[in-house]
């Protein structure tokens, strides 16, 4: 059934002082709207991602729960997909499936973890959703690829969600947004980082004639299968105020943009409440984007737009 491009919206959140402030996080985003708490994976401060999700699931009882995105090169699929499945089965069915081939240059500089070049650390990541499927499918399966070699392997638990918890995929160029247009439940259009950093290569890859070009190779790649995709956008910054004309100009100097193209940027929110909602609205019928994450800093403040539009 082709997807209905109904509005939800999702929160990011890394960490916060302690547990209980965690779980009360967690339960204040379900109390506002928000479908699901998001969670990133890099070594730097932040809470571990399995835990905090599953803690997050826990506390709450309809807030569905995912990272934004797991990077497959520090879990082999096997173990991965045993906690995933078990935390599919304590959340009741609330798991989203984040995955990405990894970008963040410090991460791997950092831990020692060897930052293959993107066509490998790419290929590594499409054979692990070949095999995060097997896994999740009823009985035992074997798998043959370059990465990864499986023999016989029947994991349990199995999720509650079937055939598995929706696979998220996201990228900005045109190789890793044909994966996901093909493989995919919920595809995220995001900036460029071949850089292994959001700079200046990323900024300028956030525009709406970039964002334009990237759905065009979604669409192109998905084939048939195109309507029953859920097109997602994570949003970068929330700026809630009354002189939108203002902000954005000073927007756009982060991107290198005027302040009329800065209003544009589809990662980029930015007026008052009535403007903010006129925004989103318009990107969906522009791009299809009905799936909006925000940062943990402007969950209070983007509420009264979820209010406004969450399931319309």
């Amino acid at each position: 059934m082709a997807h209905d491009r109904r509005f939800r919206f999702g929160v990011q959140m890394s960490h916060t002082a302690d547990g209980p402030s965690w779980a009360e996080g967690a339960r204040r985003a379900e109390e506002l709207g928000y479908s699901t708490l998001f969670i990133p994976d890099h070594f730097e401060d932040q809470f571990g991602p399995l835990v905090a999700l599953t803690a997050a699931a826990t506390a709450t009882t309809t807030l569905r729960v995912g990272a934004l995105v797991l990077d497959n090169d520090y879990r082999h699929p096997i173990p991965l997909a045993k906690e995933l499945a078990t935390l599919d089965v304590v959340s009741g069915g609330r798991l989203e499936v984040g995955l990405g081939a990894g970008w963040m240059r410090t991460d791997y500089e950092r831990s020692g973890i060897a930052y293959d070049p993107a066509g490998v650390r790419v290929d590594r990541m499409a054979e692990a959703i070949d095999v995060l499927k097997g896994c999740f499918a009823d009985g035992a399966f074997s798998y043959s690829g370059e990465h990864y070699s499986i023999d016989n392997y029947d994991n349990r638990p199995t999720p509650i969600q079937r055939p598995h918890p929706p696979l998220l995929l996201g990228g900005g160029g045109r190789r890793m947004l044909g994966i996901a247009a093909r493989e995919a439940d919920i595809v995220g259009i995001n900036p460029s980082l071949h850089a292994g950093e959001v700079g200046a290569e990323a900024a300028a890859d956030a525009t709406a004639e970039a964002t334009d070009r990237k759905l065009g190779w979604v669409r192109d790649a998905a084939g048939a299968r195109f309507d029953d995709i859920e097109l997602n956008c994570l949003v970068l910054a929330v700026l809630v105020t009354d002189d939108q004309a203002g902000s954005a100009a000073l927007m756009g100097q982060m991107f290198g943009l005027d302040a009329e193209a800065a209003l544009e940027v589809p990662h980029a929110l930015i007026g008052n409440v009535d403007q903010i909602a006129e925004q989103i609205e318009r990107r969906r019928d522009r791009w299809g984007f009905s799936y909006w994450v925000v940062q943990a800093d402007a969950m209070e403040a983007m509420a009264p737009v979820v209010a406004r539009l969450n399931g319309a």
